[in-house]
């Protein structure tokens, strides 16, 4: 069995060593504590098998250093994602020791792993139908994110759909509030859709967010998925990566799981001090989700575009036997920042509007028609100034918000 391996940046509080720094981190989240133990003797010696090892310690540049750990196979136990993190990011954030920490990669052994995505990016292609085409799925958040009726919110998603659309789903703060019941929601939302493929003959999946408390989720699953639900969305970091897992691993729920990351600014925004996007995402494909929020490089939230490469590159690298993650880019998108997008993201990514899609001077379904083509123009090498001149609802939208 392998064992895990964590990678750290930190900074040591003034006149403490980085070394010393770093087997601090290292024997917190192992066997060890702050001063000798009476219970670690000659007879129970065998407890420093699962010691931890600091396999580096490496200056940043900047006054802060790198450190990787090792920690044995035998600390973890298999599947319990909860229980990993306890390990590789328990106590260590707040060390006296450590001015700041911040855990930023994490590599587990196949055996840790878990089963993965159901779909992964080539399940969700076939059930979309662009397995030939590998273009980009283009998808949008029902807007308003709340406040929407089940027939209105049904209504905006038959005009996406109309409009050209993969995916459209719940936003993260709606899911089974009285204004807007979830099962009356899926009903409504999930025959527009039917009445939107008998028009264009294309398949759009529909991402109802489930998430709800630990000993509900999978009964709120399976109610959603009995009333049609063809996606199912959780809010993996309010819920919990048991969520996701709970739902991916029950042999019903035989649809995809999308994934969104919301409360992750809590955790990655500060470069110095928390938990980096890339463990999430890590996390998310061992629990099983299907497709994961990583970000955007040109959009609202912010977020450096080598570190979203490589977020994407991680959940989508070959791992025999887990099935790669659809990265998924939203926040701030309209159709003039498709091209930037793809140039720096590729096509194996899902582009996602909200208000650049629902804030067309024309409307929800010009507004998806225009994001199509804006992507369609990235993909043939097009500028979406030159494609917009055959295309009115790109030109309105361009007007409207630009080309960049």
């Amino acid at each position: 069995m392998s064992d895990v391996t964590a990678v750290y940046y930190y900074r040591p509080k003034t006149g403490v060593d980085a070394e010393f720094a770093a087997h601090a981190i290292c024997e917190e989240q192992t066997t060890g504590t702050w001063t000798d133990l009476s219970t670690v003797n000659e007879k129970t010696r065998y407890v420093h098998a699962l010691d931890g090892e600091v396999l580096e310690v490496t200056p940043a540049g900047d006054g802060g250093y790198v450190t990787k750990i090792r920690y044995p196979y035998e600390i973890f136990e298999a599947g319990n994602i909860p229980q990993y993190l306890s390990v590789i990011a328990g106590n260590l954030f707040g060390l006296g020791k450590l001015e700041t920490v911040r855990l930023t990669e994490i590599t587990l052994p196949r055996e840790l792993a878990g089963s993965g995505p159901k779909f992964g990016i080539e399940g969700v292609r076939r059930l979309v139908g662009t397995e030939t085409s590998r273009r980009p799925h283009v998808g949008t958040i029902i807007k308003p994110k709340v406040g929407l009726n089940p027939k209105d919110t049904a209504e905006v998603a038959y005009q996406a759909a109309i409009g050209g659309l993969d995916l459209i789903k719940d936003d993260e703060t709606l899911t089974n509030q009285p204004f807007c019941p979830l099962i009356e929601r899926v009903e409504e939302v999930m025959a527009a859709l039917d009445c939107a493929k008998d028009e264009t003959g294309k398949q759009v999946l529909y991402a109802v967010n489930v998430t709800t408390g630990g000993d509900r989720i999978v009964e709120c699953a399976h109610s959603a998925v009995k009333a049609g639900a063809n996606m199912l969305m959780v809010d993996v970091l309010t819920a919990g990566f048991s969520a996701v897992q709970a739902l991916a691993e029950d042999p019903f729920l035989q649809v995809p799981i999308h994934v969104h990351r919301t409360m992750h600014g809590a955790l990655t925004r500060n470069a110095e001090h928390g938990i980096a996007m890339r463990p999430i995402a890590t996390l998310v494909r061992a629990a099983g989700g299907d497709q994961l929020h990583t970000g955007t490089v040109s959009g609202k939230m912010g977020g450096k575009a080598e570190e979203i490469l490589g977020d994407n590159r991680e959940i989508t690298r070959e791992i025999p036997g887990l099935k790669p993650v659809f990265p998924v880019a939203s926040g701030g998108l309209h159709p003039g920042k498709a091209a930037a997008e793809i140039a720096k993201l590729g096509c194996d990514i899902v582009l996602q509007a909200g208000g650049g899609i629902h804030g067309h001077p024309d409307g929800t379904a010009a507004g998806a028609r225009a994001f199509v083509q804006a992507a369609e123009a990235a993909v043939a090498g097009i500028s979406a100034k030159e494609y917009a001149k055959t295309h009115t609802e790109l030109a309105r939208a361009i007007a409207k918000w630009g080309d960049s």
